[in-house]
């Protein structure tokens, strides 16, 4: 179906007259045969175009509404739309990077499934959703290589009730039935696991899930629980602020004492050779008492919440195990305020890291499966006032997680809190609808493909809508995500095949 005719631009801008039976949108796919050739095209940009002189046209408009029906012209010669095309791809027996024009006064069509033969299935695929032209949903499906996708880090931005949630809920399940990847995922709502509603407890391998809460487990979860000898200085990293001599004070005291450090240090037990301020011993005291939910009755420690003295020698092995068997570990913080999840996420996240990072030195790490680790409100532990007090563990996988495979999902609403060259690091990004034009630009301006043209339809994103950019890909593939509960009931029905991919 003929959508129009190229018949002016340049190479970042070919403007194409509108058939006037057509409508076109922004974000929508063109095709353009050129002999053997073809070329795919996005539109970005919609504008007015008329015969008349403005001034005629506002002398006309004037005596329409004047004096009723006045006509010059045949009206679907006289005014018409102009779409401004960026080029995407050239294909022929390969796809390439489109590097030169089409022929002028070149018909303009609508992309149909055909085109598009030359994507294949990657090795490892990673379902996102399904290939999208304006606000058509094509039957094609988008899948990315995930091995490296996830391992390469995965930025989710978008505004509120864009569709974040729903979005890693299809991403989740979809890993799920998969064995290249482990995700570790801190869920501040509760909402992933589904004990109330669907979720991924309903999975048909539900075996691989595996759900930690502080209250009421449901039947097949485990309580969560991590004994206090099992803490680390680093551990504390971006969940507290601790000026340098705090810091100290708590390096001292776990060299010292090793996995007895935080008893003693509550104890406040003096080190020989090592004199502390008293106010720096009573502010770091305070601080751990606060965060971990201890009392200390009669000399005694107690126990109000997830730390404990006896309980949880094994949580964190178990989780990391886990996680090394390709599974789902799924932990609970909607009790938690935002330094206790951020506490515990660094806790898993650094045994994890160190454990792979072994792997790499000895040669295991090819047999290893990806983990990646999923954060809500990302700017949390990555923004750049928290980062400000020092690098954490986040921050360190960012920057060389990808050599040890292990990888981040950082989902926000304020991509701009991130410094640059984290967001620089995320090499997949999946751009939900983004209001606010300050938190466009920093997405825009951090991607593996050039979207300065894309601000426009960004903002026109609806509801589950998306741009996928990533240097897995050989353009910014517009996409159309699923209503998570028609995904999840389909996937049961079938064995999970996918028949596209934007890789290679």
């Amino acid at each position: 179906m003929t959508k129009g005719q190229v018949v002016a631009g340049d190479f970042g801008k070919i403007v194409m007259r509108v058939k006037s039976t057509e409508q076109i949108e922004l974000g929508e796919l063109v095709v353009i045969d050129d002999g053997e050739e073809k070329f795919i095209l996005q539109v970005y940009d919609l504008v007015y175009g008329s015969q008349i002189s403005q001034q005629n046209l506002e002398m006309v408009s004037g005596m329409n509404l004047e004096q009723g029906e006045f006509q010059i012209m045949d009206e679907s010669l006289r005014n018409y739309q102009l779409a401004f095309l960026k080029p995407v791809l050239t294909v022929s027996k390969t796809s390439k990077m489109c590097k030169k024009l089409p022929s002028f006064f070149a018909k303009v069509r609508e992309i149909r499934k055909e085109d598009l033969s030359f994507i294949t299935l990657p090795e490892n695929p990673l379902f996102l959703g399904n290939l999208r032209s304006g606000s058509r949903t094509m039957d094609f499906t988008i899948s990315l290589p995930g091995k490296d996708v996830l391992s390469h880090h995965v930025l989710i931005p978008a505004s509120t009730g864009k569709g974040k949630s729903n979005l890693m809920s299809c991403i989740l399940w979809d890993i799920t039935s998969k064995n290249y990847a482990g995700m570790l995922v801190l869920d501040p709502h509760d909402e992933y696991y589904g004990r109330i509603g669907l979720g991924l407890k309903d999975h048909p391998q539900k075996n691989k899930v595996c759900y930690y809460t502080p209250h009421n487990p449901p039947v097949g979860a485990k309580t969560l629980k991590i004994n206090i000898t099992k803490l680390k200085p680093e551990h504390f990293q971006g969940a507290i602020s601790l000026s340098d001599p705090q810091r100290q004070c708590l390096h001292s005291y776990y060299k010292k004492f090793k996995n007895n450090w935080v008893r003693f240090l509550l104890e406040e037990k003096r080190i020989e050779g090592v004199n502390f301020h008293e106010d720096t011993i009573s502010v770091v005291k305070r601080k751990l008492i606060s965060l971990l939910d201890l009392d200390i009755d009669n000399g005694q420690m107690l126990s109000n919440g997830v730390f404990d003295m006896i309980a949880g020698e094994n949580t964190i092995t178990e989780m990391c195990s886990e996680l090394e068997q390709g599974k789902m570990v799924i932990i609970d913080t909607s009790y938690f305020s935002g330094s206790l999840e951020i506490m515990i996420g660094s806790i898993v996240t650094t045994e994890i890291f160190q454990r792979y990072k072994y792997y790499k030195r000895t040669g295991q790490l090819d047999l290893k499966p990806v983990v990646s680790i999923v954060l809500e409100e990302a700017p949390r532990v990555l923004g750049k006032k928290v980062l400000e007090n020092g690098s954490n563990i986040f921050d360190t996988i960012a920057r060389e997680g990808r050599k040890f495979k292990v990888g981040l999902i950082a989902i926000t609403q304020l991509p701009s809190e991130i410094p640059k060259n984290i967001l620089a690091n995320m090499n997949t990004k999946i751009i939900l609808g983004i209001e606010m034009n300050s938190e466009r630009q920093a997405v825009i301006e951090s991607s593996p493909q050039d979207l300065s043209q894309d601000n426009r339809t960004i903002a026109s994103l609806d509801k589950g809508e998306a741009f996928v950019t990533s240097t897995f890909t050989r353009f910014a593939v517009p996409i159309k995500v699923p209503l998570f509960k028609e995904f999840a009931k389909k996937e049961e029905k079938t064995s999970y095949q996918m028949d596209g991919s934007l890789f290679g």
